[in-house]
């Protein structure tokens, strides 16, 4: 018998280990679900708009992440995305997220969804913080094992 991870206190335990005003997890539908990405889980939110979000491989922060394997850290919002491109990354909008990190989350060599970490003011998130995230993701969340496979 599977036992079934709770994501949700996770999400709220790294909220506090991280110090971030949000942290969200996507994760990646099955098959027939056409591999879309959906923000599962949160801690610090706003409203609950991120659950309706769905997004394809290389569409908004959790797709970027999940399409080419790699973090990604924004610690200006406002200086890497136009503010008429905002649109194209509904959990910044609809957050109001002013500083954001996000690394993907691996299961057996794939990557299997991304772990979001936000803050509403501009700079708060760091490389630092980004070092933490990718150490936290490396060890495993939940069901999840972290492992990346290593090109030989």
């Amino acid at each position: 018998m599977e036992i079934k991870f709770n994501y949700q206190n996770e999400a709220d335990r790294l909220r506090e280990k991280l110090g971030c005003d949000l942290v969200a997890i996507a994760l990646v539908e099955t098959a027939e679900q056409q591999f879309v990405l959906k923000w599962q889980y949160a801690s610090g939110n706003l409203n609950d708009r991120f659950k309706r979000i769905v997004l394809q491989s290389g569409r908004g922060v959790a797709g970027l992440v999940f399409k080419t394997g790699k973090p990604l850290l924004l610690p200006s919002v406002g200086e890497f995305i136009k503010k008429d491109g905002l649109f194209s990354y509904p959990i910044i909008m609809s957050e109001k997220l002013q500083s954001v990190a996000a690394v993907p989350l691996w299961n057996k060599g794939r990557v299997a969804g991304v772990l979001l970490c936000g803050c509403r003011k501009e700079h708060e998130i760091t490389d630092e913080l980004l070092q933490m995230m990718l150490k936290t993701a490396g060890e495993g969340i939940g069901n999840l094992d972290g492992k990346e496979l290593m090109a030989l």
